[in-house]
């Protein structure tokens, strides 16, 4: 960011210099008291003045093995205006050349200082306790277990988890909510937000380099590098275009006087150069890296993370939505509905399987332990064996605890009481006889079926993964609208089918998976596109999504598609505007209709609808 407010500077400065040079020359030239010699010389110093940052860019070019691009022809056109005396159209030429570098710099600039500035979550300080006394110092100095004070209005070092006080705390920056939520002792605080009303201590739970904060701001900062397919082709489209039109100006310039006698050499040879001029690619360049750099900004203020431009232009082309259930299109968060024992009173049998679950974080462990209300004595569990995807196996006070879904009983040649009722059934057997079940229960999504929704009426499909039973699948389904339904799916079982999405999808297709980036990861890295939700504090979900939604609402997809489109829509109409202008400047500039000031005013004026058109569509999405 340092680097480009330095380039800005120097620009002014050459503009400064060479402007005040070119309008002497202007005013001084033919008053009859300076000799031709003197006004080229003045000429020249106001050439030189503009031109030495472009030189500069050349010979670096030069040393990369890069040859031809905008500078060279600019430099080619305007060194030869001179050698024929075009003295006033070579220093206009590239001063507007030089105005037009300018405002790219600064629309750049400005564009990236507003990401960086609605990013800025870098904390500045860290208030440590050390006994009974604080100390100040950098977030990057905090370790693991140290305990930090945060005062009101003060900003979250590191992630940490309270230990004293309660506070509401601003988030916006982090998952674009604008409303603050309360955070009590025992909860979580993430980097970068702010806190707003009480005193808070919290013991910290991550380094500053891990931290949300940093591993965020990383992420926004290193999206501009993965370009999209569009600017991939915008830049081949120069690699080929430069040489070709370079030559076609040098066409121009030998073959029509050669071919018709008649014609004057002379004029062949400025319309050549001011083929050149016009062939200048600067006003494509900027448009389209800018486009996309304003959408991953519009992206960011809405909560929605995206790794690249590769990946917005890639959600663009979604036409298949594959949502994960349990965490994405309900809340994740369970709660036991029913409680129904055999042979034991309903308090034993929640007792034994809280026991049983003591050491699992699932969902629905946490919330059997959560139904039980109270400490887990540890000295009666001697020994848990977790199976994935099905249950767990312990040793609760000397009997063979057995506590899982249907499949789990199963597999373990256990009878089991059917459930016909809505919910997660968790079956418990002691010693090989069934005690019975207890229901869970799950609640959509506030915004769930809004999403659903809005898909369907704008002919994109949703379909549903879940390992969770058919039963319950079907009844999440028909409250949100879905109509294709996958369900009994082990982890290792999504991957396989979503092979199966992919293989059938049209080539100019994708297909964009929705979890909730904890137990997701293969199948976000195997989709087209994958969309974490909630992926604050997810590790898993920063690491394998491509897209993340920082906040728990579905609906931010919502967001993210109409920004990717819009993004996109812009691309499109600046690069048939900015190519379609370009032809019809090169074919005025073979006619004699143009000149070189003529033609670089019109590239910037192309330019600066391109730049308007990238910032309007960004704001109506």
């Amino acid at each position: 960011m340092g680097n480009m407010a330095k380039a800005v500077k120097i620009k002014f400065i050459e503009l400064g210099a060479g402007g005040i040079l070119y309008l002497a020359a202007l005013y001084t030239a033919g008053d009859g008291e300076w000799t031709s010699g003197a006004e080229t010389v003045c000429f020249l110093l106001a050439y030189f003045a503009l031109a030495a940052g472009v030189f500069a860019q050349l010979i670096r070019n030069f040393r990369k093995m890069h040859f031809f691009d905008e500078n060279f022809l600019m430099l080619l056109a305007t060194v030869g205006a001179l050698i024929i005396g075009k003295y006033t159209e070579a220093v206009g030429a590239i001063l507007f050349f030089q105005i037009g570098k300018l405002i790219e710099e600064i629309s750049m600039s400005r564009t990236k200082k507003s990401i960086a500035k609605y990013m800025d979550i870098r904390p500045e300080f860290a208030n440590r306790k050390v006994g009974n006394k604080e100390e100040n110092v950098a977030p990057s100095d905090l370790k693991r277990g140290d305990v930090i004070v945060i005062r009101p209005g003060e900003k979250i070092p590191v992630d940490a988890v309270v230990t004293a006080g309660s506070s509401m705390v601003d988030m916006k920056a982090l998952t674009g909510e604008s409303e603050p939520g309360e955070v009590k002792i025992g909860q979580k605080v993430y980097s970068g937000s702010i806190n707003l009303s009480g005193l808070l201590e919290a013991r910290v739970s991550k380094v500053y380099a891990e931290s949300t904060a940093s591993r965020i701001m990383g992420l926004v900062e290193g999206a501009n590098k993965k370009k999209s397919e569009t600017e991939k082709f915008a830049d081949r489209f120069t690699k080929y275009y430069t040489p070709i039109v370079t030559c076609l100006g040098i066409l121009v310039m030998i073959l029509p006087p050669m071919m018709l006698p008649a014609h004057d050499t002379e004029t062949w040879m400025y319309r050549g150069l001011i083929f050149l001029v016009a062939a200048c690619p600067f006003g494509l360049l900027v448009s389209v890296p800018l486009a996309f750099l304003g959408g991953i900004g519009a992206a960011s203020k809405q909560g929605v993370l995206m790794k690249g431009s590769n990946f917005l232009e890639a959600l663009s082309k979604a036409e298949t939505f594959i949502f994960d259930k349990t965490g994405t299109l309900t809340q994740g968060v369970f709660h036991v509905k029913k409680i129904c024992p055999k042979g034991m009173t309903a308090e034993e049998l929640l007792e034994l399987t809280a026991h049983g679950e003591a050491y699992s974080s699932h969902p629905i462990a946490v919330s059997l332990q959560e139904a039980y209300g109270k400490d887990v004595d540890l000295g009666r569990v001697k020994y848990i064996k977790e199976f994935s995807g099905f249950g767990v196996m312990a040793e609760i006070d000397g009997k063979d605890v057995y506590i899982g879904n249907s499949k789990f009983m199963n597999r373990q040649g256990l009878y089991y009481q059917p459930v016909s009722e809505i919910g997660t059934a968790v079956h418990v057997a002691v010693d090989g006889e069934y005690a019975g079940y207890i229901l869970i229960s799950d609640a959509l999504r506030k915004d769930a079926k809004r999403t659903i929704r809005w898909l369907e009426r704008h002919q994109l499909e949703a379909v549903m993964l879940t390992g969770d039973n058919e039963r319950v699948a079907q009844s999440v389904a028909k409250q949100l609208g879905i109509e294709y339904v996958y369900a009994n799916l082990m982890p290792e079982d999504k991957v396989a089918q979503l092979e199966e999405f992919i293989d059938s999808e049209m080539e100019s297709e994708n297909l964009a998976f929705v979890g909730d980036g904890i137990n997701d990861a293969p199948v976000l890295a195997r989709a087209d596109i994958g969309i974490a939700m909630g992926g604050l504090g997810a590790d898993a979900a920063l690491e394998a999504a491509d897209v993340i939604l920082m906040e728990d609402e579905p609906s931010r997809i919502i967001d993210a598609i109409r920004i990717s489109r819009g993004t996109i829509r812009a691309v499109k109409q600046n690069l048939i505007f900015a190519i379609g202008m370009k032809i019809l400047l090169l074919i005025l500039a073979f006619f004699g209709y143009v000149s070189m000031q003529d033609a670089i005013i019109a590239d910037m004026c192309v330019m600066l609808i391109n730049i308007l058109n990238s910032f309007w569509v960004i704001t109506l999405c």
